[in-house]
């Protein structure tokens, strides 16, 4: 499913290009400028499920360096300090993994 079938394509272009800098991602503001934050539980999970590219359940790590791309093939990827940092704010279990109920929570924050 691509992701301009649920937030708008203008909004994910703007997100992507603030964050275009090696370094300079921040979950919080990319969530609300694609307008993430303000989508239904249901919409969120559709997110979620275009993000695990193998369907397992979870994001892990190696598709979570992969994020930008999720929303547009022309994303960059993120740095390894940006993935962990990601990760660390998601992982509220410690499993090294982001299933959707922590995903879902770290979207609303």
């Amino acid at each position: 499913m691509a992701m301009s079938s649920i937030l708008n394509s203008d909004d994910i272009k703007k997100a992507l290009d603030a964050f275009a800098v090696a370094g300079s991602f921040d979950h919080k503001k990319f969530f609300e400028m694609v307008g993430l934050r303000a989508k239904s539980a249901d919409e969120v999970k559709k997110v979620f499920a275009t993000l695990d590219a193998d369907n397992s359940g979870y994001i892990e790590e190696e598709e979570l360096k992969f994020v930008l791309k999720g929303f547009a093939k022309d994303g960059r990827d993120l740095t390894d300090k940006e993935t962990k940092d990601f990760l660390t704010a998601a992982d509220k279990d410690g499993d090294g993994k982001i299933g959707i109920d922590e995903f879902t929570t770290l979207v609303k924050e």
